[in-house]
């Protein structure tokens, strides 16, 4: 039995780190539920020290039960020349209430001596103060040596002794950080190996993606014996990006059959990586190793062939492994497998040669050629199932909607007011409502319309909204997919609208927003 691996994500702190990576805390909270189910061992959550997002990220995450992940704060080691217990910034990991703790602190002379302006003696003691102080609270701490490798390359002695430190401090992982990720595989094997043969602490890695081999580099390093891979989900970070846990996982457990994650839960891994792009707002990388568009797509002739008759002939595993699908470029897309997944996970049940999901399917198909996206808009595809299976009856009509502008500039100020009339359980209703913008109005008219009809509706709030443009090179006639998520206070949910019309689109996901919510308190 090959030794297992845990996986630590530092999505929400590292990866929040790259150019255009932006999360709010609604975000950062359903992110880390879908690692959290997914299986992920430990989810960092940020760094409690830095903002205040992070510091209500933390306060908001001891309200859930993690089934799998154990939530973890991120800071720096004491300050130079200053006792660690007065030291506000560890105070703060603390305050976190999280089980773990994960420090990052220097092992290259370079930043010793030019960054920190300290000595190589006061550093270690930097480590080692701060992390006996965490241990002593009863938290299991994680040591992050940044840029060890650079600094092992240049003095292996003392990048070797920063270790021994944290290890000696009682450390429960130290964690061997390319930070500049300009380091090769072969590299990172023999001075991994050579680690794990000088401590008894665990071993991670943490690579950065530099050079283009980011995640070769934690592979080669588990090889050599770490049992941790720090990394983002689709790559996320600062520069070129983290090492990509969406391929560190199945080349694990697939490729080097390491328990790092059950085989089952892998199925969702592509889905996983699709709904944190959309969370995002960022495109998702068709080309992406396991889990892109493209990955099992065959388009050449002679492929086509070779692959109708035996798959493995052009695929080096499964699609469904990954919870990707076969296609076939120049026939029909593939996905039952996809839709009965999804499904499960709202709760229907169907056989996989079922009409329904050949139905649910191409409506599916449809909408997405019209620019529907569904990873994280599970509450417009529970909708879209309700409709397609005809169990859907709604729960309003719309007769019509205004929504108007009026912008002063004598008073530099812009007014927006809505105007919505629905027909409910056959009653005819008219309202206007003010909003500071149209979609905060057209929210707040609909709000106001149904309300005295259904009651619940007062305990939705709407949490966040986001806007992608789906054909930019059209300019402002472009179309547009607007996301929104929403909560009852009790669980979140998304819904998607796709419209030529931005308040249009808008409409749309609200209207889902509304009517998921309602059919949830009807079930």
């Amino acid at each position: 039995m090959k030794a297992s691996v845990t996986l630590y994500d530092t999505t929400l702190r590292d990866g929040s780190q790259g150019e255009d990576i932006n999360f709010t805390l609604a975000d950062k909270i359903r992110i880390a539920q879908k690692l959290d189910a997914f299986g992920v061992h430990y989810i960092e959550g940020g760094w409690p020290g830095s903002n205040p997002k992070d510091i209500s990220f933390f306060d908001e995450v001891r309200k859930y039960k993690w089934q799998h992940a154990r939530i973890a704060a991120f800071g720096s080691t004491r300050r130079t020349k200053t006792p660690v217990e007065k030291d506000e910034q560890v105070r703060l990991l603390l305050d976190a209430g999280t089980p773990v703790v994960t420090i990052y602190g220097k092992s290259w002379l370079l930043h010793v001596h030019e960054v920190l302006k300290t000595s190589p003696d006061e550093n270690i003691a930097m480590i080692s103060d701060t992390v006996k102080f965490l241990k002593d609270h009863k938290r299991e701490v994680i040591f992050d040596a940044e840029h060890f490798f650079d600094g092992f390359s240049d003095d292996p002695a003392y990048a070797l002794d920063c270790l021994i430190a944290a290890e000696k401090a009682g450390a429960d992982y130290v964690a061997l950080c390319d930070t500049n990720g300009g380091r090769l595989p072969a590299e990172v094997a023999r001075i991994t190996a050579e680690v794990v043969g000088k401590l008894n602490a665990r071993v991670a890695i943490h690579t950065h993606n530099d050079c283009g081999v980011g995640v070769a580099n934690a592979l080669a390093a588990i090889e050599a014996g770490a049992t941790q891979v720090q990394g983002t989900m689709n790559g996320y970070g600062e520069r070129t990006g983290n090492c990509n846990l969406t391929s560190v996982i199945p080349n694990l457990v697939l490729k080097m059959g390491r328990p790092a994650l059950a085989r089952t839960r892998l199925r969702h891994l592509r889905d996983l990586s699709l709904f944190i792009d959309d969370v995002a707002n960022v495109r998702h990388d068709i080309r992406a190793p396991y889990v892109g568009q493209t990955c099992f797509a065959h388009k050449g002739g002679t492929h086509v062939n070779a692959v109708q008759k035996t798959s493995r002939s052009y695929e080096h595993i499964e699609p469904e492994a990954v919870g990707n699908t076969r296609r076939i470029l120049v026939g029909e897309l593939s996905g039952r497998s996809n839709i009965l997944m999804k499904a499960e996970e709202l709760g229907y049940r169907f056989d996989k040669d079922a009409p329904e999901v050949k139905k649910i399917l191409n409506e599916i198909k449809h909408l997405e050629h019209q620019g529907y996206e569904f990873e994280a808009a599970e509450g417009s595809l529970d909708i879209l199932i309700k409709k397609a299976l005809g169990r859907y009856k709604p729960f309003f009509e719309l007769l019509e909607y205004h929504v108007s502008i009026f912008r002063s500039s004598r008073l530099s100020s812009v007014d927006c007011e809505a105007t919505v009339k629905l027909t409910v359980k056959g009653e005819p209703t008219h309202h206007v409502a003010e909003g500071d913008g149209p979609v905060n109005a057209l929210d707040a008219a609909l709000r106001k319309s149904l309300e005295p009809f259904y009651p619940a509706i007062k305990k939705i709030e709407l949490t966040d909204y986001k806007v992608r443009i789906l054909d930019a090179q059209k300019g402002t006639s472009a179309r547009t997919r607007v996301l929104v998520v929403s909560t009852n206070g009790r669980r979140s949910w998304g819904t998607v609208g796709v419209s030529d019309n931005i308040i249009d689109a808008s409409w749309l996901a609200l209207v889902d927003s509304i009517e998921y919510a309602l059919l949830q308190k009807s079930r």
